[in-house]
């Protein structure tokens, strides 16, 4: 793969880049090449390294699903930052583009539980807790922008709860009935802060929204 990696901030211990759309973080059942192997490529040449390049994932994005992402370059950096998503330290904000006019604040509370085989997952009392907040940004067209803050992190959160509460993503192929072939669904990874895992400084990178259809109709906003 040849694809330009764009990195927003590297040094000794983390990595901070843009995941590309339909591409999965990480090996997997379909065996295309995955972002972290590509990651890894990318290290191993530019720093002419021999031997294995250690590369911590520490969250992750849905393959269809882009946006900033953050990799720890040692194994301490991938405990801290994995210790900071666990007590809800390191912070996550999407934008999204939903069918329907939407409240123009919200927060989502439900439960989810995973189908590991089917790679589904549905609203469950007997499932974990997941919860996000939102803001409305725009409505246009029949469609909303929102920006959401995730309070937990559970597989395909923002997809499934969305959709459970009658507003799917557009272009969501597994959660959205109304996705029509080929769309491209409008979820994007925009903006992440932590801890770094050595200086102890709070650390903020953003990114701007894709220019891509639908997200060129909210570009004003």
């Amino acid at each position: 793969m040849n694809q330009k990696i764009n990195i927003i901030y590297e040094d000794n211990h983390v990595l901070v880049v843009e995941k590309p759309i339909n591409i999965p973080v990480q090996a997997d059942s379909s065996h295309d090449l995955d972002f972290l192997s590509i990651l890894k490529q990318d290290i191993k040449k530019r720093y002419q390294k021999p031997g294995n390049v250690y590369l911590g994932l520490v969250h992750r994005l849905d393959r269809p699903v882009g946006g900033i992402m953050v990799f720890a370059k040692t194994s301490k950096a991938a405990s801290r930052l994995s210790e900071q998503v666990r007590n809800h330290q390191f912070q996550k904000q999407y934008y999204a583009i939903v069918l329907g006019k939407i409240e123009e604040k919200g927060h989502l509370e439900d439960y989810l539980i995973k189908n590991e085989q089917k790679n589904i997952v549905t609203v469950n009392p007997k499932g974990k807790k997941a919860i996000l907040d939102f803001e409305r940004i725009a409505y246009k067209n029949g469609k909303s922008l929102v920006k959401i803050q995730l309070k937990t992190g559970r597989s395909h959160q923002i997809r499934v709860q969305f959709s459970h509460h009658g507003f799917p993503l557009f272009g969501d192929q597994k959660y959205s009935q109304k996705a029509q072939k080929g769309e491209q669904i409008a979820l994007f990874s925009n903006r992440i802060s932590f801890i770094h895992p050595t200086k102890k400084e709070s650390m903020t990178f953003s990114l701007a929204m894709p220019k891509r259809y639908p997200w060129s109709e909210f570009h004003e906003s």
